[in-house]
């Protein structure tokens, strides 16, 4: 079902950045205001890219500012398409295709159809699929629409440190597990796997002695680990054979994982059906019989994990986030 791109010499995985980029701003000179109810963040719970969108808007509480809609998990030759809404159609927007709302900006776009991605409502085009710009604006540019108490994700006095742990995370971690499962020869996966878990081990080290990546509060940089680290064990390890070790081996990020699983904003926007049924089903070319293993025990994501020993403050001088609005409530992961 699905084509994966590579190049033809080197047998690596090609990814192709945003083709949308206009950025929602505060003070509008995108041509995109801020503006809480114009805009709907396209997600699929199975992609780590949109999930980082999905923990920023609940940490900063911006639930009722900007609205969701969650694309099916199982893609068809269109890409993402709203058949969990009834009617096969998204009832805000009123498509059946997010390539519908790509369209309506561009008509002639005939690239691929990613999410995350944010809609104008009123008019039904994509404004921007930009996946790392979303969250930081969600971070900077809605301050006056979160909630009370909401955290700092991106503090300025960070940003140098905090834009250089994400530059190396994305490149070794973040897109090495794709470029190791989608490699088409034995030394572009060679080097994605060598890459990937020389940058774990440096993590690790990094973690060992700090609660987390950057200061003493969760920061835009433990959103981006957190969505790959959290779906490691449960696809990448075997699925895309990044198998030197499991999550569950490594004890510092293991416990890392569980400490953001278990904080409010993490886990409970963490769809572990929709991730497993996705990757296997949909990436045919590596699981050619489609089906979806029974493991790992993800009961063990709520197990002790001894991190607040290190001190740290999750929301720095803010509070945790309420409950997730009753319609985003996921079922029971285990």
């Amino acid at each position: 079902m699905a084509t994966i791109p590579t190049d033809e010499e080197t047998g690596e995985f090609v990814r192709t950045g945003p083709h949308f980029d206009a950025r929602i701003t505060a003070d509008g000179r995108s041509g995109w205001p801020v503006e809480p109810g114009r805009y709907r963040l396209v997600v699929s719970r199975a992609c780590p890219w949109a999930s980082r969108g999905l923990v920023s808007r609940r940490l900063l509480g911006l639930e009722s500012a900007i609205s969701v809609a969650v694309a099916d998990p199982i893609q068809d030759e269109q890409s993402w398409r709203f058949t969990l809404d009834p009617g096969d159609r998204d009832p805000v927007l009123g498509i059946k295709y997010l390539a519908e709302a790509y369209h309506a900006a561009e008509p002639e776009y005939d690239g691929g159809i990613s999410v995350p991605a944010v809609v104008d409502v009123p008019s039904g085009k994509l404004v921007t699929n930009d996946y790392p710009q979303i969250t930081l604006d969600f971070a900077t540019e809605w301050t006056a629409h979160q909630r009370e108490g909401a955290p700092d994700l991106y503090p300025e006095r960070h940003r140098d440190e905090i834009d250089e742990i994400n530059a190396g995370v994305y490149a070794d971690v973040n897109a090495a597990v794709y470029e190791a499962g989608f490699a088409a020869k034995q030394t572009a996966y060679d080097d994605a796997y060598r890459r990937l878990f020389a940058r774990l081990d440096l993590l690790s080290e990094r973690l060992a002695t700090r609660r987390y990546l950057v200061g003493d509060t969760i920061t835009e940089a433990d959103i981006r680990l957190f969505t790959t680290l959290v779906r490691f064990d449960p696809v990448y390890h075997g699925h895309f054979k990044c198998n030197r070790n499991k999550l569950t081996e490594l004890p510092v990020l293991w416990a890392y994982t569980r400490d953001l699983f278990q904080t409010p904003g993490f886990g409970d926007t963490v769809d572990f059906d929709h991730i497993k049924r996705h990757y296997y089903q949909v990436h045919d070319g590596i699981n050619p019989t489609r089906i979806v293993p029974n493991g790992p025990d993800l009961s063990l994501f709520a197990t002790p994990h001894g991190r607040e020993e290190l001190g740290g403050r999750p929301f720095g001088d803010g509070t945790p986030p309420g409950p997730p609005p009753a319609e985003e409530v996921l079922p029971a992961q285990w």
